[in-house]
């Protein structure tokens, strides 16, 4: 079942792009579906705040290093093996989660859950430059955000009520049946769309030439570490709230599903108006925006909780226009890092997915440790990636200012 890079971008069907959307719900399945039941974890086991912060940031961290390797790989050895790989390691690690009998299976569970997990956005990111072509990317990833973002808003909120009325382990139960669909749409709908070329040039390059060449530039270092960071403040946003409603407020996990869908709403109209906003606006012009809405928000919760405001809406609201600034320079940084050096593209995709993951491991057990339930640590932190941000947004200008086009070719 093989197509050429060509003949994919031709004419991509319905079903085919209907596949690659879905392939991107493994993520959240991964993810957020997991946030609403860490206190029922934390209970159920009788482990500390630490240990079961880290059942959900290992799979971040995890998640982070595998899409440096799906990503990679993808370059050299072709799109689908690896996203078929990816998605049967999912679909092993959600069954081992849901008859783990201790902490230490469920933790190895959600390692191998994270790590198929990990094909996901990499590969359905340079999955759609193969096949759509770079001139429509911006807007085809923007598109596929949006769908992703049903994931996000929904996830949360069936966590949250099965585990309340059916116990978390139903939340891995619906893991495993829906991954188990996506491993199949994608096995019979999605084509090889790696192209020849590319394939071979790859092949004679050292694997790791790839990361150099592309660290290299400072332009591309600055797009990915503004996802990243980006990605590390809405994770810790949200690990934050869901444990001090709970500790603070003493609410119910469904009722982190219900405010929680704040978090993708937001996200899903950011990247509604970067689909409008492609062709019109530049590159710089639409990360700098969202990097200095992130951090306006960022200082607006810090504010109000550290004036003692601690409340769903002081907790939640803030998600809302943090994945809304997120929503409107993704598509562009994504499109910016991958233009780079464009063979490369399987393998910038995948740097950037892996610092958005991986920096969102870090900050989101950063709280986990500094947790003492108050909200100091939450505003320390999203202080400091905020901050990182809005830093990295400026130096993607300055990079313009300075090169013209910024190089985005090579």
């Amino acid at each position: 079942m093989t197509a050429t890079g060509a003949t994919a971008r031709k004419d991509p069907s319905a079903a085919f792009a209907i596949a690659i959307a879905s392939v991107g719900l493994a993520t959240p399945l991964a993810v957020h579906i997991f946030m609403p039941v860490i206190p029922s974890i934390r209970a159920a086991f009788a482990i500390t705040d630490a240990t079961a912060q880290l059942s959900f940031s290992i799979s971040l961290a995890t998640m982070a290093f595998a899409t440096l390797v799906y990503g990679t790989l993808s370059d050299r050895y072709g799109r689908r093996p690896l996203l078929l790989t990816g998605l049967i390691l999912f679909v092993a690690g959600s069954f081992l989660c849901a008859i783990a009998p201790s902490i230490e299976t469920l933790i190895a569970g959600r390692l191998l859950q994270a790590a198929g997990a990990g094909c996901g956005v990499a590969l359905v990111r340079a999955i759609a430059r193969d096949a759509y072509g770079p001139e429509k990317l911006v807007k085809v990833i923007a598109y596929l955000t949006m769908f992703y973002t049903m994931g996000p808003a929904l996830a949360p909120l069936i966590g949250g009520i099965l585990a309340d009325i059916y116990g978390w382990r139903s939340v891995f139960w619906v893991a495993f049946v829906s991954a188990s669909a996506i491993l199949a749409g994608a096995y019979f709908l999605i084509p090889e769309t790696r192209s020849a070329s590319d394939a071979s040039a790859n092949a004679r390059a050292p694997m790791l030439r790839a990361y150099v060449e592309l660290f290299s530039s400072l332009r591309f270092t600055a797009f990915v570490m503004q996802t990243g960071m980006s990605s590390a403040v809405f994770f810790t946003m949200a690990s934050a709230a869901s444990t001090l409603m709970k500790d603070i407020l003493d609410r119910p996990a469904a009722a982190f599903g219900i405010w929680f869908t704040l978090f993708p709403l937001g996200y899903f109209l950011g990247n509604f108006v970067a689909s409008r906003m492609s062709g019109k606006a530049s590159v710089e012009t639409m990360v700098l925006t969202g990097s200095i809405l992130a951090a306006l928000t960022t200082l607006g919760q810090c504010l109000a909780l550290g004036l003692g405001y601690v409340s769903m809406v002081s907790l939640f609201l803030p998600g809302f226009f943090i994945t809304f600034a997120q929503g409107i320079a993704l598509p562009f940084s994504q499109t910016g890092a991958m233009a780079i050096i464009p063979r490369l593209s399987g393998t910038a995709s995948g740097i950037g997915v892996f610092l958005q993951s991986f920096l969102g491991a870090i900050c989101a057990q950063a709280y986990g440790q500094l947790a003492d339930k108050t909200v100091w640590p939450l505003i320390w932190v999203t202080a400091i990636g905020s901050t990182i941000v809005l830093a990295a947004g400026f130096v993607v200008l300055l990079t313009k200012r300075r090169g013209g086009s910024g190089a985005l070719t090579r």
